[in-house]
């Protein structure tokens, strides 16, 4: 398959019932922790099939913590910048730094310090803000593991493994290569078959 074929039948999968999702014909099963490539499968199964449920589970979560937290959130969110920018800069920029810092090694003391106080002031908005992102995960990750795959999400596992359609976390999942082994082998067979 070409690749334009494929990017253009990009779609969003729909949003599952709630009743499939979480309620009346959900069932659930801790994994077997001994087989982690039938966990990983049914992890990765259902992280396929309802995306758009975990995608709004996500945004649900964030906000909760968020509105709990609202200060807290905005100050660690601006942390997390300011933190993630400093190294961005300080790891291009490294050689001008070091030069700055022979040169002044007292102005370098000073911003090791003032550094180190900024972290320290942040650090609980820094936990809310990571809890904001971290929690969702979590939620999703149990929720994709224990969850049992149906008819319904084996079949749309197989169409997106098999390229018909391609959706968000599939083409995500592609790029980490994460994908299962028999989904690879479906796609690679089509491709031969071409």
């Amino acid at each position: 398959m070409d690749k334009t074929k494929t990017d253009s039948n990009f779609e969003l999968p729909p949003l599952r019932r709630l009743d499939d999702f979480l309620l009346e014909y959900a069932r659930f099963q801790i994994p077997n922790f001994k087989d982690l490539d039938k966990w990983g499968n049914r992890v990765v199964n259902n992280l396929l099939y309802y995306q758009t449920n975990y995608f709004s589970m996500f945004v649900i979560i964030f906000l909760i913590v968020g509105l709990i937290h609202p200060v807290k959130m905005f100050v660690g969110m601006i942390a997390m910048t300011v933190i993630l920018g400093g190294f961005a800069y300080v790891s291009t920029e490294g050689r001008l730094i070091h030069q700055f810092k022979q040169q002044y090694p007292g102005v370098g003391i000073i911003g090791i310090i003032l550094a180190a106080c900024f972290a320290t002031y942040t650090l609980g908005s820094l936990l809310v803000f990571l809890l904001g992102i971290l929690l969702p995960f979590t939620v999703i990750f149990v929720h994709a593991s224990l969850r049992l795959r149906n008819i319904k999400n084996k079949l749309a596992n197989k169409i997106e493994g098999i390229g018909l359609a391609r959706t968000p976390m599939g083409i995500f999942l592609e790029h980490l290569d994460v994908r299962s082994t028999s989904l690879r082998f479906l796609k690679y067979t089509i491709k031969t078959q071409d």
